[in-house]
């Protein structure tokens, strides 16, 4: 039986800086993001032949996880999967930080335009009532931004994320405190585009 574990950063904890800060990286990897993941193996103990499945397919099939775990799950899961999920869409900040290719063309397909996109992506963001995500996912086949509050999944409406933002507070209050916007905005300068498009196309 292979528990889940939490995935290392694919990066130091300050090279994110601006967007934010070594202290908050610390925290939020080492201490919320391994919170999860150990409350989520807790929670498969009991039914060990989940471990077989792969934590997004756990999710995407959450109605046939058993009723005695399945808030947790729900909880625990989505927090270990969004935060893998969330670290990988990060790099070190660059200028003039854009999508390319056949990625930039189904967003503006989209949205009009990538200046729109970041419009309405920044105004879920912003809006988000309480905690929660903030996602761009493919549904059938088309770009849609969605919001989900805690740690509700997106796998589990069958949805298939490639970019997401935590809007969770631990993610941004030591730095922004109740400025969600200024965090919001500062994410474009860390977007791993390249790994964005990967999700994309696979």
């Amino acid at each position: 039986m292979t528990k889940f574990e939490t995935p290392p950063l694919p990066y130091d904890y300050k090279d994110l800086e601006p967007f934010v800060n070594e202290d908050i990286m610390i925290i939020h990897h080492d201490k919320h993001h391994v919170t999860y993941t150990t409350n989520f193996n807790k929670a498969l103990e009991k039914y060990p032949e989940l471990f077989n499945e792969k934590a997004e397919e756990i999710l995407t099939d959450i109605n046939n996880v058993p009723e005695d775990i399945k808030t947790a799950v729900k909880n625990h899961g989505g927090g270990h999967v969004h935060h893998s999920f969330f670290w990988e869409v990060l790099r070190p900040s660059q200028e003039n930080n854009k999508p390319q290719g056949e990625l930039l063309k189904a967003i503006e397909e989209s949205f009009e335009s990538f200046e729109k996109f970041q419009e309405k992506f920044e105004s879920f963001a912003a809006t988000l009532f309480g905690s929660g995500w903030t996602w761009l996912s493919l549904v059938d086949n088309k770009l849609i931004i969605e919001n989900t509050p805690n740690q509700d999944s997106p796998y589990s409406l069958n949805h298939k994320p490639i970019l997401t933002l935590d809007i969770w507070e631990h993610a941004y209050y030591l730095k922004y405190k109740n400025v969600r916007l200024d965090y919001i905005k500062n994410f474009w300068s860390v977007v791993n585009w390249n790994k964005v498009e990967e999700n994309f196309k696979n």
